[in-house]
């Protein structure tokens, strides 16, 4: 369980949520599908709902880089980010054992290397290598760096395997899942039953604050680069990530744009594709296989936030760290449901 000081027992009046056994979440996708599969596997009788199919293409999910890395998170993130994504570690490993927890490698060329020293003062948890300890660790990248960072502690996913399995996780489960379907949690909550919205920026008709962040990815491939872990290239500019796929594909990602433009520039498909030539000169013969946007719902505090009423719970504000914090969250809601317990950092009633 998610431990904190912050961590406080309900009121009788901010608890007082109906003894249902049945509970209602609308939106699939990542935190959705954690908070469906947690209340799933602690008894009740659950029902998911979302509006896309089952492929899930249209979800903020489906352009993901599925980073679990709290540690390296906290260079730009509050330290609640850091706390809450270390308990998903444990979550991720415990629903889903082979989750490749590798490590991040973090590293800048010369020219930045005050960026990586400023990385390094910004974060904790990591070893330094030199350029023979990068080439032991990703053997592509021999020669090309003369120093970096390593998190030996944190993971990833890939989006596009994890969640299908997390939904059918659910269904083993006993729950339910209705894809194409629209729905008002309003209105399921009039019912009696406990609602839980994860509907990201759909839920901007209860959460006018809510506002998406831009973020532009590309799927490439190619078979004649090998890496075993995410790769963060330092820039005082394009700060970027290439993340290892099956059958040969990578991800480059990913932008971080006040706009809710669903296009990718030229500007920033040339950034993210120098940052995968930065990283070894043989992805530049790499074939393109996909550019995509996702709108990663933000809060203006870039915090997330689970609102309590009575049967109406809403769990959204996750922006840039939906893969590594909705297991956590999910715990965190399921316990005051069932225990009356709030996280003072991230819970709110009304």
């Amino acid at each position: 369980m998610l431990q904190s000081s912050a961590q406080t027992r309900a009121t009788e009046n901010s608890s007082n949520i109906n003894p249902t056994p049945h509970i209602s979440v609308v939106g699939a996708g990542i935190a959705g599908a954690w908070q469906a599969l947690s209340f799933a596997k602690a008894g009740y009788a659950v029902t998911l709902f979302d509006r896309d199919d089952e492929a899930m293409t249209q979800a903020t999910s489906h352009f993901a880089g599925g980073m679990l890395a709290p540690w390296c998170e906290r260079e730009a993130a509050e330290p609640v980010i850091m706390r809450i994504g270390i308990r998903s570690l444990d979550l991720w490993r415990e629903a889903l054992p082979d989750t490749p927890f590798n490590g991040s490698l973090v590293v800048a060329h010369s020219r930045d290397r005050s960026e990586l020293e400023r990385f390094a003062k910004m974060t904790t948890e990591h070893q330094r290598l030199d350029a023979e300890g990068i080439a032991a660790l990703e053997p592509a990248l021999e020669g090309r760096f003369r120093e970096a960072l390593f998190f030996p502690d944190e993971g990833h996913v890939e989006p596009r395997r994890v969640l299908p399995d997390l939904h059918d996780k659910l269904t083993k489960a006993g729950g339910t899942i209705r894809f194409k379907t629209e729905c008002n949690p309003r209105d399921l909550a009039k019912d009696g039953n406990l609602v839980v919205d994860c509907r990201g920026l759909g839920a901007r008709d209860q959460e006018p604050n809510l506002r998406g962040v831009k973020g532009e990815m590309i799927l490439i491939t190619t078979p004649d680069v090998q890496l075993a872990r995410p790769v963060r290239v330092l820039h005082p500019r394009w700060p970027l990530y290439l993340i290892p796929r099956e059958n040969n594909l990578f991800m480059l990602g990913a932008t971080s744009i006040e706009s809710e433009d669903k296009s990718v520039s030229v500007r920033s498909a040339l950034e993210l594709l120098t940052a995968a030539y930065v990283v070894h000169p043989a992805f530049a013969e790499a074939r393109i296989v996909e550019m995509g946007v996702g709108l990663r719902p933000a809060l203006p505090d870039n915090l997330p936030r689970i609102t309590i009423e009575k049967n109406h719970i809403s769990v959204n504000g996750l922006y840039r760290h939906g893969f590594l914090l909705a297991p956590a969250l999910a715990e965190l809601t399921v316990n005051f449901v069932q225990r009356g317990l709030i996280d003072n950092e991230v819970m709110q009633c009304s």
